[in-house]
């Protein structure tokens, strides 16, 4: 059982690394329609200043959740966040809308090397016992660090301008980028760190590539973790495409705030890091099927209400569908690494990743086209069926894992007598 100081340190140190790895993911987002304008672009086009970097995100992350168990993960983690706050201070300086583009690119891949690996590192660190809480600490970090990215930018995009607007953001991830570089403890070693002045080092790294391999086929065999992929891909992609179009719905009509009181629809982040911070007292009152399920329709439920042209209604909604879609992520994350096979940790917690930005490159850039091309209404009609299916695909496979695992019928009779 891990030291209270060292559980505080961890803490600490993913919770900043969080901050600052979405407040760097999603600065774009709030400045959409400045960029739109800027480079003459729809809506599905200034959309893809969020798309590439988490399309990026997804295409790298199972290579590198890989090289984490090679190299250990908290090395993994320490390059992700220094090399992303690097990107982040390049950004402004693009001269192009294809340059910039390109930049985005580039921090997806180094922002990778967080979320693909955070739930292992802190399964290692923590066991079983703190996982759940700690994974909902972690993504609380997450959503705090969104936000505070989102506000900031928005806020400043008027004054500054959208370079402006990043620079004041990569700042902000430069701060948390030495908090987490002081604070993060050591995890598991690598097989390179065990295996490097071993005269056999290279047999054994082959065997590892092996492990790998037979791992990542662990972590697609279970119906449970199936689900809980499905859950983050079409969750995540329904939450973005709305976000991603959530400025434009709000500078336009009938509406029509200025951008930076339109960025304040970003507070609503703080109900989602209350709810994913709370998401374990969830699972134990109700059972994680009966949590997950109610998140992802009570996502639907927030988002329906958005359809009125009432600005407290459609502020309400952004608030309800943002604080039950953290807490549904927080359900499903916290379950895929409890059912992870002791030896694809890293490969569930990085296909988990890999379904969570696959959803946000492809629902967002999606989502953002729709809109443009039919409305708002329309919008709500495609997340609201995305969402729909979550929760079917969770009600599908999870009761033949729940029975597989109970225990012999005499054993349950016993138990219940007692």
């Amino acid at each position: 059982m891990p030291a209270i100081g060292t559980t505080r340190r961890v803490t600490i140190a993913v919770a900043a690394a969080g901050i600052s790895s979405f407040a760097l993911l999603y600065a774009p987002q709030p400045v959409l329609p400045q960029l739109a304008e800027q480079y003459h672009l729809d809506p599905g086009g200034a959309s893809l200043a969020v798309s590439v970097a988490t399309g990026a995100l997804a295409i790298a992350v199972l290579p590198i959740a890989a090289l984490s168990e090679v190299v250990g993960r908290r090395p993994v983690i320490i390059a992700s966040v220094v090399a992303s706050v690097v990107f982040g201070f390049l950004l402004p300086l693009a001269p192009s809308y294809p340059a910039l583009l390109v930049l985005r690119a580039l921090q997806g891949v180094a922002i990778a090397g967080f979320p693909g690996v955070a739930a292992a590192y802190l399964a290692e660190r923590l066991g079983k016992a703190g996982l759940a809480a700690a994974v909902g600490a972690m993504i609380a970090g997450n959503t705090i660090g969104g936000m505070i990215g989102r506000l900031a930018a928005g806020f400043t995009a008027g004054p500054f301008g959208y370079h402006g607007a990043l620079l004041v953001v990569a700042g902000i991830g430069l701060v948390c980028t030495v908090v987490t570089v002081l604070a993060l403890p050591p995890g598991e070693q690598g097989t390179f760190a065990t295996t490097f002045a071993d005269r056999r080092r290279s047999e054994r790294l082959r065997e590892q590539g092996r492990a790998v391999l037979a791992g990542l086929g662990a972590a697609v065999r279970k119906p449970v973790l199936l689900a809980q992929y499905a859950v983050a891909l079409l969750a995540m992609g329904s939450f973005v495409a709305l976000y991603n179009a959530a400025g434009f719905r709000l500078t336009g009509e009938p509406l029509n705030l200025s951008p930076a009181i339109a960025s304040l629809v970003f507070l609503a982040y703080a109900m989602g890091s209350v709810s994913s911070a709370t998401a374990g007292k969830l699972v134990g009152r109700f059972g994680r099927r009966r949590a997950l399920v109610g998140a992802l329709l009570l996502t639907i439920a927030g988002a329906a209400l958005t359809l009125s042209d009432s600005l407290p209604m459609v502020v309400a909604g952004f608030v309800v569908l943002t604080g039950a879609f953290f807490a549904a992520h927080a359900v499903a994350n916290g379950w895929a690494a409890a059912e992870a096979p002791e030896n694809a940790r890293g490969q569930v917690g990085g296909l988990y990743t890999l379904s969570y930005y696959l959803g946000s490159s492809v629902g967002g850039a999606v989502g953002a086209t729709v809109y443009g091309h039919a409305g708002w209404t329309w919008l709500i009609v495609l997340t609201a069926v995305w969402l729909a299916v979550a929760a079917v695909a969770v009600l599908a496979v999870v009761p033949k894992s729940v029975k597989a695992s109970l225990p012999p019928l005499k054993v349950r009779a016993h138990a219940k007598a007692r």
